[in-house]
């Protein structure tokens, strides 16, 4: 069910111009933090290390040449092209004013970095080591005097500081929220060294990594330009990343090219990727167009995301041929989560016998065998495909945190022995009578009654009207069976087509203007506080993650269970747990998922033959092959 892809990015700094006076002070400064650093690493109660994880031990040691999943050798050149859906006017990835081009934020890095091939773990990229005690109450950065900006300047502690400071007080609005709550402050401890203090009283585990992991932004180039985090804007911000915009036709192209100066390129975590020269977008207003512009060469890769252009579109001469490459490769990775969501906000599905009954109306298993060619598996779980599903009858560890919200009236005792709550099975016509029965009593119970007309109406008099608001052409052939079942139980339903824009408008706080639309359920593998912007009620009116408006005190008192675990298997009982409580929330209809990357590419990309569980990594590790495309070009199948 996946619509957009998007490929994993990072985040980076800027340069700042600094006097004597800061010179002289730093050196006095660094004098002492170097002091400090060789008393601290005898100190067995603080870890200095080249990378930290949640739980247990690095897979990579500090003298790792290499990750495992990359080919070193890999030769640098070549362009790779996708294509995006919509459009864009803004390269502010940061602010929810305008939409943000694709890989917007590719020119930027963070100061800790994860893998495709483990969870739970961040190395070094900014820094050369990182400092934190037992308890996690503080992380120290030591940052590596050769990282630079695009533009040739160094990136400082003044950046990290400044860059902190800035999405703070100007960040999107959920993550201002979840912050404040959890950094106490940050500090310059010397030109190359800055500190994070986190608030007492609150779970640390996650905290370094999520520190580590903030877009560092430059100070004097964010100055100087007068900008504004806040604002949109065609021009980025200064990066330190590998790839820099090189050209852009508003709305339509975006082209991206290899930085040959780039700071980081022989860093072990950084051998093998970054291989091409430039990375092209092509943007299209539908999915129809998009799949007719990859046949004639537009675009040269294409994460394929319809089962019945999968199934039925691959017979074009070039597949034929062997010039396009038709491939399944292996999928490790958890589903997206996507499915259909309610706005909760909305009074007419306050009641979760309302959203019960819409989701009994949507039949998977006549949509996948007739629509989907059976390429596809339900979604029951948002953390479906992966080892922190629940599953069957709670088990006593589960319970035994699920119980007190038992106790106090927040969740139904069923809870505590019963399967969790999963999507309903439907038989092979479209509309299940089974189910339609079932909805009908459900909606009975809630007080919508059927009228002489066929429609259900509340006390009030007012009927039961459900819009699906849409901006996928390739999804009425999905969106219009289940409106024609809901309007069988007697529901007012109907699917709006709107362009991206208007979706991305009526979607966004503050206007949260839909009834139902397609959306992510997001989670994490290791779950952090990105649970309260994806879920908490604090963040429920502000952020772009908890679309649906969810405010459950049951899911808020989760979280917190979920961020104290302190050990692997312990954060493994408590996200299941959470997984149970989420479900019996019914705020989403599940969508489906695969197990495997159905890809198509122009036969010039090659990429290691084992890949990593958790990334395709086509714009990350993969190569060019030049002679294979001067075949394609010579044979005129390329542009």
């Amino acid at each position: 069910m996946h619509k957009h892809g998007r490929a994993r990015v990072q985040v980076q700094a800027v340069p700042r111009s600094a006097g004597k006076g800061w010179m002289l002070a730093g050196l006095a400064m660094l004098g002492l933090a170097t002091f400090a650093t060789l008393a601290r690493a005898q100190d067995p109660a603080v870890i200095v290390a080249h990378g930290i994880s949640t739980f247990g031990e690095l897979k990579y040691p500090a003298d790792f040449p290499h990750l495992d999943y990359v080919n070193p050798d890999a030769p640098k050149g070549g362009e790779i092209s996708q294509w995006a859906f919509g459009g864009f006017d803004s390269m502010n990835p940061y602010s929810v004013k305008g939409r943000a081009g694709a890989l917007s934020s590719v020119m930027y890095e963070p100061i800790l970095t994860g893998t495709s091939d483990e969870i739970g773990a961040s190395y070094c990229l900014l820094c050369e080591t990182l400092e934190y005690p037992e308890d996690r109450s503080w992380v120290i950065f030591n940052l590596r005097p050769e990282a630079r900006f695009s533009d040739g300047s160094p990136l400082t502690a003044e950046d990290v500081v400044f860059s902190y400071e800035t999405f703070l007080a100007k960040g999107l609005t959920d993550f201002r929220t979840v912050f404040a709550t959890e950094v106490e402050g940050a500090e310059i401890l010397g030109p190359h060294r800055v500190k994070f203090t986190f608030k007492t009283g609150i779970p640390t585990r996650d905290l370094p990594q999520s520190v580590g992991g903030l877009p560092v932004l430059s100070k004097a180039h964010y100055e100087a330009n007068n900008r504004d985090l806040e604002e949109a804007s065609l021009e980025p911000f200064l990066g330190s990343g590998a790839y820099l915009l090189d050209r852009m036709n508003v709305g339509q192209t975006l082209v991206y090219k290899r930085n040959p100066d780039y700071w980081g390129r022989d860093l072990p975590i950084s051998k093998g990727t970054g291989n091409f020269d430039t990375i092209r977008i092509e943007y299209y207003a539908d999915y129809n167009a998009a799949f007719e512009g990859f046949k004639a060469g537009s675009y040269t890769f294409r994460n394929e995301a319809s089962s019945i252009s999968w199934a039925t579109g691959y017979d074009f001469p070039a597949v034929t041929n062997g010039q396009v490459l038709k491939v399944e490769l292996p999928n490790g990775s958890k589903a997206t989560g996507q499915g259909f969501l309610f706005n909760l906000r909305r009074e007419k599905f306050a009641d979760p016998r309302v959203r019960e009954a819409i989701g009994l109306m949507f039949n998977f298993e006549w949509s996948n065998a007739t629509l989907f060619y059976g390429i596809y598996d339900r979604v029951d779980s948002f953390w479906d495909n992966s080892y922190l599903e629940a599953m069957g009858p709670t088990p006593p560890e589960e319970a035994a945190l699920l119980q007190s919200l038992v106790d106090e009236g927040l969740l139904p005792a069923s809870i505590l022995t019963d399967e969790p709550v999963g999507a309903p099975m439907s038989g092979e016509r479209q509309l299940d009578r089974g189910n339609l029965r079932r909805a009908s009593a459900l909606l009975d119970e809630a007080g919508w009654a059927v009228g002489s007309d066929g429609m259900r109406r509340n006390a009030a008099g007012q009927t039961l009207r459900v819009e699906f608001l849409n901006d996928s052409q390739s999804f009425d052939r999905i969106l219009n069976p289940f409106v024609e079942n809901l309007r069988a139980l007697g529901v007012d339903a109907l699917m709006t087509r709107v362009d991206n824009a208007q979706m991305e408008d009526r979607t966004r706080p503050p206007k949260y203007d839909f009834d139902i639309t397609t959306g992510f359920a997001r989670t994490s593998y290791i779950s952090g506080s990105e649970l309260k912007q994806f879920y908490g009620s604090a963040t429920a009116d502000v952020s772009s993650f908890n679309m649906m408006g969810l405010k459950s005190p049951a899911v808020d008192r989760m979280t917190e269970v979920v961020l104290a675990a302190d050990s692997n298997d312990a954060l493994t009982v408590a996200t299941k747990a959470m997984d149970r409580v989420l479900r019996a929330e019914r705020f989403w209809v599940p969508g489906w998922n695969k197990n495997t990357h159905t890809v198509a590419y122009y036969d010039m990309f090659e990429h290691p033959e084992t890949l990593p569980p958790y990334a395709l990594g086509e714009m990350d590790f993969w190569w060019f092959n030049p002679e294979k495309a001067d075949a394609l070009k010579a044979a005129g199948v390329l542009r």
